[in-house]
């Protein structure tokens, strides 16, 4: 069942299925970010809407609506004469919701709407009676408190009354059930807000853990469309890409003084590869060089030891640094910002970090993570994009060498050689990058996923020796990686993670198995469509032609499946066999920022404006 999401900016959202229904524990009307963009917490999880007109009630959720999408998620209810449309809308920078009814109706009717509320952070399930909760009333209004949290939840209807209740009610998410996760729920159904309607009209219901509710609802979302509006006409791309440009908007978030990129919705916080992965398609093809300027900053500040964080825990915000590929994404990503801006003075102050990236990497840091003294890098287990853990064990493991590491180790040297020259500093680094090149040709005999092991994993890891500004291999063996990723891995929705005919392969996310077992072997990565385009573009000549037939080839069949009331959504996963069911988050930041980038740079061929002049005339 499809699922509509709108968010805050601050890592807050709403979220539903299109049948208005809850089937996971992430699901709800008011997930607050109390730590921003971290720390979220489920205020309301539904409203149960009711109609009254003559003798009949009935309750809209049993209904089956009319999903649409126009820069907000809207459902319709059709009864007889009766049209009842539900638009939601989160206040930017605020944890406060707002829905907007919009009643067409002939006759006099009365809606009724009944919260469902809780308190707990959206990991969590509680049982009947957890917690006590205390109802105030007051202007047609309620303010609930809880045990369970210092936060007030108020909620409100304009021009309307509340009949206070209050009874436990246990919630079954599916979905949950389903990934095996906790998926037994209680939660408190409060009393009523009767709306009486003589005729046609629109109201607001507002429900917020700020201090007050909004005083003019009508204005909040005015605001939020005002902006979203102001955001694509600042990117001035093709209004086919509009719903891609507005899904990828819902990712950047405010964190503290500066800006970060939540990885996917609904359960992912920040994470410095998924934040540096997704940048380009989010931040730079659409022309918000400011916010791009921020991200890189603040990441900076959080380098350690030559490593930027893995990942920012949910439940406190606190970095753990057990990755070994965000630091040289970060190199790429600052280089992408300079094409995009030729921005100087930032690579003046993002300098030594860039520095210390690099003599960390040489000299050795955390996890195992050094240059060996062939000049390519070594590593620990778990510390690529392939990382998942089950205990102490590793499905794919990975480490020593792993291909994409010595690519992006390749291009952050050829990368600080030509910023080293901007800023006339002494290029230490191009050397170095002469023989690495030498070292993994001399070695790359093969088309290996992990270079010292001589694994032969049929895997697309080493689509970046092609992908990245700077291949580690030359033409012809492009060519052939490109061939064999297309004939093996291209799916219509991402590249495989692992070959079908590899005895690992898992051809569903849940298979008896643990479903971290099939993660990253086979399951379909949407985000990985972005470099194989890339790469698939580069080796044929970038004509017209070939990116028109690549879009057709590539895209298309994910896009049209899509449909057009398609929100701009894309999913974290899918199953690699029919019918490719989207599996985890239902919209991941790479998803939909790499589909984005690819369609703006390499299928309208719009380069970054500084491109040929970094790649070629400063090298000169």
């Amino acid at each position: 069942m499809r699922e509509w999401i709108v968010t805050n900016g601050i890592g807050g959202y709403a979220s539903l299925t299109h049948h208005h229904g809850t089937t996971r524990k992430f699901h709800g009307l008011l997930i607050a970010s109390l730590q921003p963009p971290t720390n979220r917490w489920v205020f309301v999880s539904n409203i149960y809407d009711y109609l009254v007109y003559g003798d009949k009630t009935l309750r809209l959720q049993d209904v089956t609506p009319v999903f649409s999408f126009e820069f907000l998620p809207s459902l319709s209810y059709h009864f007889e004469d009766i049209t009842v449309t539900k638009t939601f809308c989160m206040q930017h920078g605020k944890n406060t919701t707002v829905i907007k009814y919009d009643v067409d109706t002939k006759r006099p009717c009365r809606l009724y709407h009944q919260p469902i509320v809780t308190a707990r952070h959206f990991y969590d399930c509680l049982s009947p009676r957890s917690f006590s909760l205390h109802q105030s009333v007051a202007n047609g209004q309620v303010a609930i408190t809880t045990s369970r949290s210092d936060r007030t939840l108020r909620i409100g209807v304009e021009n309307a009354s509340y009949s206070p209740h209050e009874s436990w009610e246990e919630l079954h998410y599916e979905i949950d059930r389903e990934r095996k996760d906790a998926w037994v729920d209680a939660a408190v159904r409060l009393g009523s807000f009767e709306k009486q309607l003589s005729a046609s009209a629109s109201y607001y219901l507002c429900m917020t853990v700020e201090p007050d509710l909004p005083s003019n609802p009508a204005v909040v979302q005015y605001q939020e469309l005002l902006r979203l509006d102001e955001m694509l006409s600042q990117a001035a791309l093709p209004k086919d890409y509009r719903p891609l440009m507005l899904a990828a908007d819902q990712f950047l978030v405010q964190k503290g003084d500066g800006t970060s990129i939540v990885a996917g919705y609904h359960w992912f916080s920040d994470w410095g590869r998924d934040i540096l992965i997704a940048l380009p398609g989010i931040t730079l093809v659409t022309k918000r060089y400011q916010k791009t300027r921020e991200l890189l900053l603040s990441l900076a500040e959080y380098c350690r030891n030559g490593l930027v964080p893995n990942v920012f825990m949910d439940r406190d915000s606190a970095p753990a640094y057990n990755t070994v590929d965000a630091s040289l994404w970060f190199v790429d990503r600052v280089f992408q910002y300079l094409k995009y801006t030729n921005d100087e003075e930032f690579l003046h102050i993002i300098w030594p970090t860039l520095d210390s990236i690099i003599q960390h990497y040489i000299k050795g840091t955390d996890f195992g993570i050094h240059m060996d003294s062939d000049g390519l890098i070594c590593h620990g287990p778990g510390l690529t994009w392939m990382d998942v853990k089950i205990g102490d064990y590793y499905p794919t493991p990975r480490n020593q060498k792993a291909v994409e590491i010595q690519a992006l180790w390749y291009n952050a040297l050829q990368i600080m050689g030509i910023c080293a020259t901007m800023i006339h500093r002494k290029d230490q680094y191009s050397s170095l990058a002469e023989r690495v090149s030498e070292s993994f040709r001399r070695q790359y005999d093969q088309q290996f996923d992990v270079i010292d092991t001589k694994d032969k994993s049929l895997r697309p890891n080493k689509i970046f020796l092609v992908s990245l500004d700077f291949p580690l291999v030359d033409a012809p063996l492009q060519e052939a990686i490109v061939e064999s990723v297309q004939n093996h891995l291209l799916s219509p929705f991402g590249l495989k993670t692992l070959a079908a005919d590899d005895t690992q392969y898992k051809g569903s996310l849940f298979e008896p198995l643990n479903k971290d077992l099939a993660y990253h072997n086979g399951i379909v990565w949407p985000w990985l469509l972005g470099p194989f385009i890339t790469a698939y573009v580069k080796t044929h000549g970038r004509t017209a032609a070939i990116r028109r037939y690549a879009r057709e080839a590539f895209l298309e069949p994910m896009l049209t499946v899509f449909g057009e009331r398609w929100d701009g959504t894309i999913p974290e996963l899918f199953d690699p066999e029919p019918p490719f069911s989207p599996q985890g988050c239902i919209t991941q930041a790479w998803s939909v920022a790499e589909v984005l980038r690819t369609l703006i740079e390499d299928i309208e061929g719009r380069r970054p404006p500084f491109e040929k002049m970094l790649l070629h005339e400063v090298r000169v």
